[in-house]
């Protein structure tokens, strides 16, 4: 039986974030409802389509999935148990903001059958979650923590964000310490930059059009004065890449993707499909899927959502899967490849010779030989048995490498 990923897509948070560009707004308890009965609709009718799949990972993210009633997970885990072929052993992880559940949401959630937590630090400095426009501060964070391992959970993920406003390279050395040194350490870290996005708060401070719009006098004060700190220069920020893996390390974490590092035998294996091109389906507000080479993602309209889902259908009468779909594509070979080597070399352990042949049926020589030999002759890449890999100079430009392999 195949393989699959599902992807559950809350929407809901307390507040934006002023960096973050992600489906997700605040709403009140009703339209939460009417969302997870939408919701819970749209994966019943669903369940035949993916019933020749054994459904190994689920990841609730958002959005923030703590920030609803709890016993809406709890349903949502109900109706996977019931109507799909959910392995025994799959992995099924939940994002959590601290300050958002409490011991007894995270007992529940356990209890229904989520057995990994991921939750969204960003700093261990109250004044760096301040500039972020996080809800939370550290002590929220701590009790969060705590009360996560006391109702069960022994898979937890923390987030942390480099290259913040104002941050110095003390800054975030003390937070990779700070989160090394949790009892009982966390089993897997995300540590990423700081990416400045179109549309968000910050764009308009830090993004290209901030020059213009001071000039203009249109800039406003989206949060604090302290959001106007600098970020840290380019040298820095390289520093601060090369310092998180130097102390991950050093505490017991292998680096296997670019920005996530594990203990042994707890790398993610839901992100892990997505860079390995495993199917997966995404459920709800703008989910993205990719099933049986065809790629699509759901609408961003919350009433279209609502409105092709509503409760006065049967599940079984009138809707249809494709009313909330959009920009359906069936990936030709060509785009097949393509994801093939530019996801797969954000692993550590790159791209497998032997999987490309099985999947494509050509020699990955026949068709990347040239690009291959001059990232390889430019110490960016390397050749070990089975696998082609970026080497730390590669993963360093990573962008630059990956480009190359789009046909």
């Amino acid at each position: 039986m195949t393989s699959l990923g599902i992807y559950i897509h809350i929407p809901f948070c307390i507040q934006k974030c002023l960096y973050c560009d992600f489906l997700s707004f605040p709403e009140g308890r009703q339209q939460q409802a009417l969302y997870f009965d939408a919701l819970k609709k749209e994966m019943q009718s669903a369940a035949d389509e993916c019933g020749d799949y054994e459904v190994v990972s689920v990841f609730f993210g958002g959005g923030t999935p703590t920030s609803v009633k709890p016993q809406f997970i709890s349903e949502i885990m109900d109706i996977l148990k019931a109507k799909y072929n959910l392995s025994a052993d799959a992995e099924i992880t939940i994002e959590c903001n601290p300050g958002t559940a409490d011991f007894n949401a995270l007992k529940l959630y356990h209890e229904s059958g989520i057995n990994r937590l991921s939750i969204g630090l960003q700093s261990a400095k109250d004044e760096e979650l301040q500039r972020l426009g996080r809800i939370h501060n550290l002590s929220q964070f701590e009790e969060c923590y705590k009360n996560a391992r006391a109702a069960g959970f022994d898979n937890v993920n923390v987030d942390l964000m480099s290259a913040l406003p104002g941050q110095s390279l003390e800054d975030w050395k003390s937070n990779l310490e700070f989160v090394c040194k949790l009892d009982p350490k966390p089993e897997h870290i995300s540590a990423y930059s700081l990416i400045i996005e179109e549309g968000t708060p910050f764009y308009q401070i830090y993004g290209d059009e901030a020059e213009q719009l001071e000039k203009s006098g249109d800039a406003t004060n989206v949060a604090s004065e302290n959001v106007y700190l600098p970020l840290p220069d380019e040298e820095t920020e390289r520093v601060m890449y090369r310092l998180t893996k130097a102390i991950l390390a050093e505490n017991g974490y292998h680096r296997y993707e670019i920005s996530n590092y594990a203990t042994e035998g707890f790398e993610c294996l839901h992100n892990k499909r997505y860079w390995q091109g495993g199917d997966y389906i995404g459920f709800g507000l703008g989910a993205a899927s990719l099933m049986r080479a065809e790629r699509f993602h759901n609408t961003a309209d919350f009433q279209k959502y609502l409105k092709c889902l509503s409760l006065d259908k049967n599940v079984s009468d009138d809707f249809r899967p494709e009313s909330i779909r959009e920009d359906i594509e069936k990936l030709d070979t060509t785009a097949r490849m393509e994801e093939f080597m530019f996801l797969g070399l954000r692993m550590i352990c790159g791209v497998s010779v032997e999987e490309f042949k099985k999947r494509f049926d050509r020699e990955i020589d026949e068709v990347y030989g040239d690009v291959i030999n001059e990232l390889v002759s430019d110490g960016l890449m390397i050749r070990e048995g089975d696998s082609i890999r970026l080497t730390d100079k590669g993963l360093d430009i990573s962008n630059y490498c990956m480009a190359k392999f789009l046909l």
